[in-house]
């Protein structure tokens, strides 16, 4: 059995994923690394070159695989819920847990991050993250088994919360 951790970039599914890993004895992949080791290049370099769909087309190939996987934690993309099939490969052998926060919380985690292109035009970052966040929210919603409220949480009281579901089974 996997745990997979979705939600929008900044909600802690990498930090998280690794205290997960540590204290069940468990691989943590985090998506993202996978699909920039495939394409030989970062994530704004393979969107600039071939756009989001291959980028998604990767994410999909990557799913499946790990989806075959066992015993190990999946630190996803946050736009891995775009594509319902994803989720039905990952909820065959995953307990999937939304780690979510407020735009305010994840502006204030990730507004210095360089590695991901912005995924709408002419908007601020706080709008970006605002407009996507309320696009992806019905799709986290349908695809976890679990929610999580990040936003006054440490790290390591998310994976507390996420060891103590996972171990009741």
């Amino acid at each position: 059995m996997n745990i997979v951790l979705i939600g929008y970039r900044g909600t802690g599914k990498s930090v998280v994923g690794e205290l997960l890993a540590l204290h069940l004895g468990m691989h943590c992949i985090g998506m993202d690394a996978k699909i920039v080791e495939r394409a030989a290049m970062s994530i704004p370099e393979i969107v600039e070159r071939f756009g989001w769909t291959r980028f998604r087309d990767l994410e999909s190939e990557i799913v499946l695989e790990l989806s075959e996987l066992d015993n190990i934690v999946i630190d996803t993309g946050g736009g891995v819920i775009e594509r319902p099939e994803n989720i039905e490969a990952l909820k065959r052998n995953s307990r999937i847990f939304w780690l979510r926060a407020s735009v305010d919380t994840i502006v204030t985690r990730i507004q210095a991050d360089t590695q991901r292109p912005a995924l709408t035009d002419g908007k601020t970052f706080t709008e970006e993250v605002a407009e996507v966040l309320e696009q992806r929210i019905p799709k986290y919603k349908r695809a976890a088994q679990y929610e999580i409220d990040t936003d006054a949480l440490t790290p390591e009281q998310v994976a507390g919360k996420i060891v103590e579901i996972f171990e009741q089974g």
